[in-house]
């Protein structure tokens, strides 16, 4: 489960705060999407929850869940916007990596790795280089990476936003049906207004400078088969784009399209 208590951030008193009294839950085995302006913030509050950065102000807890029954660490695991995947390494090592860091036996982090592979479509592909994939597999390797240490939460910055349309819901797709197989939860930073809608049970809207929460939006027909062409998708998008449109920073700018 997350939880996060009135956490506030600043890098610097002269910068001012960029994160004011954020607060929410994802209990375990839930999704949960956070969007909102561009610079609001929403990049340093997923930073803030992977243990990256530290609050200046509050807490944020996350305790492994007693149902769910792990050989990793339980800490949770970033995927980000700009894959981070090592240029020298193929994509077999890249995602072996994190596991022979954490003392992982060389056959276990071998296992693993080909079971992820298969497991994201990418299973031919292991002896290649970053630099002969497309953004789409580099991606799968990136989230692969982040799963093989067994997380029970997983961290998403954007990972999709550099994506041509097809590929991004494919791998949105994709990580619906890892959050089904294995029983995670995951929150996703996001400016897609779909993406946020197709991918989280809750989704949240900051606002402002600094960032404090604007709305809680319940989304609980999100597992939906087909749920792109059910109408309950399309309500909760216009729940969204309606919160978004009356953020003050919206609403100052008349001309500003959602």
């Amino acid at each position: 489960m997350i939880v996060v208590e009135e956490v506030s951030r600043r890098y610097t008193e002269a910068d001012g705060w960029v994160l004011r009294f954020i607060s929410f839950e994802v209990s375990d085995g839930c999704t949960l999407s956070i969007i909102g302006p561009s610079g609001c913030g929403k990049t340093t509050l997923l930073y803030l929850m992977a243990g990256l950065l530290e609050p200046t102000e509050g807490r944020i807890s996350i305790t492994p869940s007693a149902k769910i029954h792990r050989n990793g660490s339980g800490k949770p695991a970033i995927v980000f916007q700009d894959f981070g995947l090592f240029p020298w390494k193929t994509v077999f090592d890249n995602i072996a990596l994190g596991m022979r860091m954490a003392g992982v036996g060389r056959r276990q982090s071998a296992e693993t790795t080909r079971r992820l592979m298969n497991e994201l479509g990418i299973g031919e592909l292991g002896k290649r280089y970053p630099v002969q994939l497309s953004g789409g597999q580099k991606q799968r390797v990136a989230i692969a990476r982040a799963l093989a240490l067994q997380p029970e939460v997983l961290l998403l910055d954007e990972p999709f936003s550099s994506l041509d349309a097809i590929t991004r819901e494919h791998l949105q797709n994709l990580v619906k049906d890892l959050w089904r197989m294995h029983g995670l939860s995951y929150v996703l930073v996001t400016h897609s207004v779909e993406e946020a809608v197709f991918m989280g049970q809750t989704v949240l809207v900051l606002q402002g400078k600094p960032a404090t929460v604007a709305h809680r939006i319940e989304n609980p027909l999100f597992d939906t088969p087909d749920f792109r062409m059910h109408p309950a998708f399309f309500e909760t998008v216009r729940k969204v784009r309606l919160a978004l449109a009356e953020l003050p920073e919206n609403r100052a700018d008349t001309g500003k399209r959602l």
